[in-house]
């Protein structure tokens, strides 16, 4: 690494499953449960020098179940629950279409929606980060695909929502986010 801005590695954490735990839909906090250990991992992430990002699909705004301004105010609040626990989310980047139950300018696929990696290549253009030292939490075969399609340098599936088997290779299963907070000090 020459130590220049193109070089940063990055965090890549899905919203829902990995952050927070698994609901439909969510867009209000009364309904946030944070994963256990996410704080944790996020802290040993930034003292390591990775960038923080959540990418995540929210296929219910291109439903219309709820608002792009109403997941902006969700974010915003989670992003003030991370400052509290001296955690910076560096950015946050989100896919509102769906292409079979999106509505009107929703109704389409797009770049940006995992398996995609538009979320991922935005991360680079704006934080400047280097993709293949970066890593990938999710908890769906999608966010996998979109890892392995950008050449991440490892991503992590959290069990519980989707059957390590139905997702493709390259991964690592782990059941707790504590797995990848001991992964990134063996490999920093």
């Amino acid at each position: 690494m020459s130590g220049n801005a193109t070089n940063l590695k990055a965090l890549f954490l899905d919203r829902d499953g990995v952050i927070n735990e698994e609901a439909s839909y969510l867009w209000r906090r009364e309904g946030v449960r944070f994963v256990p250990g996410i704080f944790s991992l996020c802290r040993t992430a930034q003292s390591l020098g990775y960038k923080l990002v959540v990418v995540t699909n929210q296929a219910g705004i291109g439903r219309g179940m709820y608002t792009e301004a109403e997941f902006h105010t969700l974010m915003d609040w989670m992003r003030s629950e991370f400052a509290r626990e001296g955690v910076t989310l560096n950015a946050v980047y989100f896919s509102p279409y769906h292409p079979e139950h999106g509505i009107g300018d929703y109704k389409r696929d797009h770049e940006d929606r995992k398996p995609g990696t538009g979320m991922l290549r935005r991360a680079v253009t704006d934080l400047g980060i280097s993709l293949a030292d970066s890593i990938l939490v999710g908890d769906r075969c999608t966010d996998i695909a979109a890892a392995n399609a950008a050449a991440l340098r490892q991503a992590f599936l959290i069990a519980g929502t989707e059957p390590p088997e139905a997702c493709p290779a390259n991964f690592l299963p782990v059941t707790t986010l504590a797995e990848v907070e001991s992964w990134l000090f063996a490999n920093p």
